[in-house]
């Protein structure tokens, strides 16, 4: 179910650099992007950050088997808008090196890391022992699995699309911008470690929902319904969310709540499933 503020509940400066860029390339800017300029403080700024430096940033990992990384989280998850668009980064910045389409195309460090990060995001009670790989080869996995638990989650409650024009134009201006947006949309980035700037961003910051309820999103604990019920699909079984769920949330609750419990869920269980893998 698409949040009508995440399509109209922009700041005027944001809302204004929407507007030029669907003028110029004549798409809407894809519905990650507009979800990631909502209220940035709260979510999207650490999240870039975050993003940046896992998918663009120093890495054992090549950019297009980070792309296929990303790609094989979106097909587990079964959303077709993350699906389609990490296939096309990869053919991207793989630049031919990789066929996201074969997948004997991969060399085995790559398949070993897609399963051990199936493992941690689906199973992170039960993950076996980790692939023989590096431990700092298998952290950087492991945030880009981070990032991409979030994305698919978010992506699967609130209905993400790829409209006519988009894959095209979208993939190629987000591998040309690296996953970062300008400063003056989203603010300044704060110093220190980026995923426990997104923890606290996310758990602690200043919201409409308690942090005590965003905690009880995130970790599972309880929460009153309808919230329960709803938080621990977003967690454990995102891609059965419906429409009339959030719709039975609309009922009692502003959208800002929902998209705060919802990132909370999100953030919480792509947290745990990080803990799992580096645990193993």
């Amino acid at each position: 179910m698409r949040l009508g503020v995440l399509d109209r509940g922009h700041r005027r400066r944001v809302r204004l650099f929407l507007a030029t860029v669907r003028r110029l390339s004549g798409v809407d800017m894809p519905d990650v992007v507009a979800m990631l300029l909502y209220r940035p403080e709260f979510f999207g700024r650490p999240m870039l950050d975050l993003t940046a430096h896992a998918m663009r940033g120093p890495s054992y990992w090549t950019a297009g088997e980070r792309e296929f990384l990303a790609a094989d989280t979106a097909r587990r998850f079964r959303l077709p808008f993350c699906l389609d668009t990490h296939t096309e980064l990869t053919r991207i910045a793989s630049h031919g090196e990789l066929d996201p389409d074969d997948p004997d195309a991969a060399r085995p460090e790559l398949d070993a890391a897609a399963d051990f990060l199936a493992a941690v995001s689906f199973e992170p009670d039960r993950v076996g022992p980790a692939p023989d790989l590096p431990e700092r080869v298998l952290r950087e996995a492991l945030h880009v699995n981070l990032v991409w638990n979030v994305v698919n989650r978010l992506g699967l409650a609130f209905g993400f699309e790829l409209r006519e024009g988009q894959l095209r134009a979208g993939t190629r201006a987000l591998h040309r911008v690296g996953y970062r947006m300008p400063g003056f949309l989203v603010g300044r980035s704060a110093p220190g470690d980026l995923v426990e700037n997104l923890r606290r961003a996310v758990f602690d910051g200043p919201g409409v929902t308690a942090a005590a309820d965003r905690a009880a999103a995130g970790l599972g604990g309880p929460l009153a319904e309808p919230w329960d019920t709803y938080a621990a699909a977003v967690r454990d079984t995102p891609d059965r969310i419906t429409d009339a769920d959030v719709e039975r949330l609309r009922a009692g609750h502003s959208e800002d709540a929902i998209f705060e419990i919802t990132t909370a869920a999100a953030v919480g269980a792509a947290l745990r499933s990080l803990e799992a893998g580096l645990r193993a």
